[in-house]
Protein backbone atom coordinates (compact mmCIF):
# COMPACT_ATOMS: atom_id res chain seq x y z
CA UNK A 1 0.00 0.00 0.00
CA UNK A 2 1.54 3.45 -1.00
CA UNK A 3 0.39 6.75 -0.26
CA UNK A 4 0.53 8.83 -3.04
CA UNK A 5 0.08 12.20 -2.92
CA UNK A 6 -0.78 14.71 -6.07
CA UNK A 7 -1.56 18.02 -6.77
CA UNK A 8 -4.53 19.61 -8.62
CA UNK A 9 -6.71 22.69 -9.14
CA UNK A 10 -10.36 21.56 -8.74
CA UNK A 11 -11.43 20.25 -5.27
CA UNK A 12 -13.52 17.12 -4.97
CA UNK A 13 -16.77 17.02 -5.14
CA UNK A 14 -17.22 15.86 -1.77
CA UNK A 15 -15.37 18.32 -0.04
CA UNK A 16 -16.13 19.37 3.61
CA UNK A 17 -15.62 23.42 4.47
CA UNK A 18 -14.44 24.44 8.04
CA UNK A 19 -13.46 27.58 9.70
CA UNK A 20 -10.50 27.40 12.07
CA UNK A 21 -10.98 27.80 15.56
CA UNK A 22 -8.38 29.86 16.47
CA UNK A 23 -8.40 32.27 13.78
CA UNK A 24 -10.36 35.18 13.03
CA UNK A 25 -13.23 34.77 10.14
CA UNK A 26 -12.50 34.77 7.10
CA UNK A 27 -13.89 34.37 3.34
CA UNK A 28 -15.07 30.57 3.29
CA UNK A 29 -12.86 29.69 0.78
CA UNK A 30 -9.54 30.82 2.35
CA UNK A 31 -9.58 28.20 4.70
CA UNK A 32 -8.87 24.34 4.41
CA UNK A 33 -11.26 21.82 2.92
CA UNK A 34 -11.21 18.10 3.59
CA UNK A 35 -13.30 15.51 1.80
CA UNK A 36 -15.63 12.91 3.74
CA UNK A 37 -13.56 9.69 2.77
CA UNK A 38 -10.50 12.22 3.51
CA UNK A 39 -11.56 12.63 6.95
CA UNK A 40 -12.42 8.83 6.84
CA UNK A 41 -9.18 7.57 6.19
CA UNK A 42 -7.62 10.02 8.61
CA UNK A 43 -9.58 8.51 12.04
CA UNK A 44 -8.59 5.12 10.97
CA UNK A 45 -4.76 6.09 10.77
CA UNK A 46 -4.77 8.17 13.54
CA UNK A 47 -6.52 5.04 15.45
CA UNK A 48 -3.69 2.73 14.18
CA UNK A 49 -1.35 5.54 15.64
CA UNK A 50 -2.96 5.70 18.76
CA UNK A 51 -3.45 9.47 18.42
CA UNK A 52 -6.03 10.89 20.51
CA UNK A 53 -8.71 12.83 18.66
CA UNK A 54 -9.38 15.02 21.44
CA UNK A 55 -5.80 15.96 21.90
CA UNK A 56 -4.11 15.50 18.39
CA UNK A 57 -4.40 15.21 14.64
CA UNK A 58 -3.40 15.63 11.54
CA UNK A 59 -0.74 18.16 10.51
CA UNK A 60 -0.22 19.64 6.64
CA UNK A 61 2.21 22.00 5.96
CA UNK A 62 4.58 23.06 3.25
CA UNK A 63 8.57 23.03 3.50
CA UNK A 64 11.18 23.86 1.16
CA UNK A 65 12.39 21.19 -1.32
CA UNK A 66 11.00 18.88 -3.99
CA UNK A 67 11.51 18.81 -8.09
CA UNK A 68 9.80 21.68 -7.70
CA UNK A 69 10.71 23.84 -5.14
CA UNK A 70 8.25 23.00 -2.29
CA UNK A 71 7.09 19.51 -0.61
CA UNK A 72 3.82 18.90 1.20
CA UNK A 73 4.11 17.31 4.94
CA UNK A 74 1.59 15.24 6.16
CA UNK A 75 2.32 13.68 9.63
CA UNK A 76 0.32 13.45 12.54
CA UNK A 77 0.89 15.47 15.67
CA UNK A 78 -0.07 14.72 19.09
CA UNK A 79 -0.89 18.89 20.02
CA UNK A 80 -1.34 21.45 18.03
CA UNK A 81 1.40 24.01 18.32
CA UNK A 82 0.78 27.69 19.83
CA UNK A 83 0.46 29.54 16.39
CA UNK A 84 -1.56 27.09 14.37
CA UNK A 85 -4.55 27.10 12.93
CA UNK A 86 -6.72 24.58 14.23
CA UNK A 87 -9.89 22.92 11.90
CA UNK A 88 -12.13 20.45 12.50
CA UNK A 89 -13.74 18.16 10.37
CA UNK A 90 -16.48 15.53 11.80
CA UNK A 91 -13.98 15.10 14.55
CA UNK A 92 -11.14 15.22 12.97
CA UNK A 93 -8.67 18.20 13.87
CA UNK A 94 -6.25 19.51 11.39
CA UNK A 95 -2.92 21.82 12.06
CA UNK A 96 -1.43 24.15 10.02
CA UNK A 97 1.19 26.64 11.00
CA UNK A 98 1.21 30.09 10.00
CA UNK A 99 4.07 30.10 7.37
CA UNK A 100 2.34 26.51 5.16
CA UNK A 101 -1.27 28.24 5.31
CA UNK A 102 -0.04 31.18 3.27
CA UNK A 103 0.62 28.03 0.42
CA UNK A 104 -2.71 26.22 1.67
CA UNK A 105 -5.51 28.29 2.20
CA UNK A 106 -8.20 27.27 -0.18
CA UNK A 107 -6.86 24.22 -0.59
CA UNK A 108 -8.82 20.71 -0.55
CA UNK A 109 -7.58 17.19 0.71
CA UNK A 110 -8.98 14.14 -0.39
CA UNK A 111 -8.29 10.51 -0.64
CA UNK A 112 -8.23 8.57 -3.50
CA UNK A 113 -8.41 4.49 -3.40
CA UNK A 114 -8.68 2.94 -6.91
CA UNK A 115 -6.84 -0.78 -8.54
CA UNK A 116 -4.10 1.43 -9.88
CA UNK A 117 -3.33 4.26 -6.33
CA UNK A 118 -4.48 4.54 -3.12
CA UNK A 119 -3.02 8.17 -1.52
CA UNK A 120 -4.25 11.58 -0.36
CA UNK A 121 -4.77 14.27 -3.05
CA UNK A 122 -3.82 18.14 -2.22
CA UNK A 123 -5.71 19.73 -4.90
CA UNK A 124 -4.20 23.24 -4.64
CA UNK A 125 -5.61 26.41 -6.51
CA UNK A 126 -2.13 27.98 -5.54
CA UNK A 127 0.09 25.70 -7.02
CA UNK A 128 1.28 27.30 -10.56
CA UNK A 129 2.68 23.80 -11.27
CA UNK A 130 3.83 20.74 -10.15
CA UNK A 131 6.06 18.41 -11.04
CA UNK A 132 5.87 14.51 -12.54
CA UNK A 133 6.87 12.91 -8.82
CA UNK A 134 3.68 14.48 -7.39
CA UNK A 135 4.56 15.49 -4.17
CA UNK A 136 6.18 19.13 -4.69
CA UNK A 137 5.02 22.06 -6.27
CA UNK A 138 5.71 25.56 -7.08
CA UNK A 139 3.68 28.99 -5.95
Amino acid sequence: MSNIVTIGAQPAQDAVAAKPQTATPQAPNQGLQVTAKAVERIRSAMAKEGISPEEGGLRLGVMGGGCSGLSYSIRFDTQPRERDRIYEFDGVRVFVDPKSFLYLHGMTLDYEETLMRQGFNFVNPNSSRSCGCGSSFSS
